[in-house]
């Protein structure tokens, strides 16, 4: 798989992503696109509708046409490749399928979204196979609101996975206080120790976890070393308050954590010393260097899990302004 799949995806539903709008979806819903965790299937499992499937399945096309889905991505950024997963669909998968973006602002009616004659092709029409993760890079550093799936001429698509980088409308970055560390302000994880359990992107999701599985789980060290994790903040800012969430992390959350941050001169400079966690607990610590950084590096001692991580502060002028060129 390309590496642009290490990258978040940006449509996502616990990023508030969303299906919109399908044409057709009589055989399985479209909101199951999104949904987080690979498909599941179980054989001769049947609904009034035919063999269950953990997916978007269109009915059969008896006349010329193809069938559509628009998504709104959780966040609005800049798309490095998509993944159309086909899982479990073997016998009715589309033969071909393309991807389109757009960028809309507010909150119109989505049919008018999808009937819109401004969509730009980020993936031309392409082969695609059954039962198979078919990845798609994107060469554009345009930023997008949404996409649209199109399967030619029909069939059924288990997963749509959209990654890339979040931009952010700077519109609302001056609204209230910032999370330098979220991803719907365009930070992102960068590099990690070690991924086993799940992906520490989760790290930086909106809300709080609902479960265990929600949150960066790592797996169990037994060479005496430590597991960190690297962020790119929203842009050069100032923490003033840093949030370690173990939420859910009962037996498994870790015993200690220290917190570095990266200058714009490129030195690692201490933000939070090593400091003792507790196990489920939201733990709030307040920073007192008035450096701005760029980048954080988190270690948690030895091994464990985090739920969340949020890193509160303020922009530099000339982030901000960096901000407000991109999205120019």
């Amino acid at each position: 798989m390309p590496d642009f799949t290490m990258l978040p995806d940006l449509a996502l539903r616990p990023l508030g992503g969303a299906v919109i709008w399908a044409n057709d979806e009589l055989f399985a819903e479209k909101e199951n696109l999104i949904r987080p965790g690979p498909s599941v299937y179980q054989p001769a499992t049947f609904g009034h509708k035919g063999q269950i499937y953990d997916g978007w399945e269109t009915r059969r096309r008896r006349e010329d046409g193809v069938d559509e889905a628009v998504v709104r991505l959780g966040v609005a950024g800049v798309i490095h490749g998509v993944v159309v997963d086909t899982a479990w669909f073997k016998g009715n998968f589309p033969p071909e399928v393309s991807v389109e973006g757009i960028v809309v602002d507010g909150y119109p009616d989505p049919a008018d979204i999808a009937a819109r004659t401004d969509w730009t092709t980020l993936v031309p029409r392409s082969k695609v196979y059954g039962d198979t993760r078919n990845p798609f890079d994107v060469a554009s550093d345009k930023r997008w609101t949404h996409v649209k799936l199109t399967m030619y001429p029909d069939g059924g698509v288990a997963r749509f996975r959209v990654h890339g980088e979040g931009r952010p409308d700077p519109r609302l970055l001056g609204a209230g206080p910032l999370d330098l560390a979220a991803l719907e302000n365009g930070a992102m994880v960068t590099d990690c120790s070690n991924r086993f359990y799940s992906s520490p992107q989760n790290l930086l999701f909106p809300g709080v976890a609902k479960v265990m599985g929600d949150g960066w789980e790592t797996a169990r060290r037994r060479d005496g070393a430590n597991d960190w994790v690297q962020v790119k903040l929203a842009g050069a800012g100032t923490i003033r308050l840093a949030e370690i969430d173990t939420s859910y992390f009962v037996g498994n959350s870790p015993g200690a954590a220290a917190l570095r941050g990266k200058t714009e001169a490129g030195e690692w400079i201490d933000l939070l010393d090593r400091t003792t966690l507790r196990a489920d607990t939201r733990h709030r610590f307040l920073v007192d260097d008035a450096v701005p950084v760029t980048d954080v590096r988190l270690d948690i001692y030895p091994d464990g899990g985090l739920a969340r991580l949020r890193l509160f502060g303020t922009l530099t002028d000339a982030a901000f302004a960096e901000i407000e060129r991109r999205w120019r």
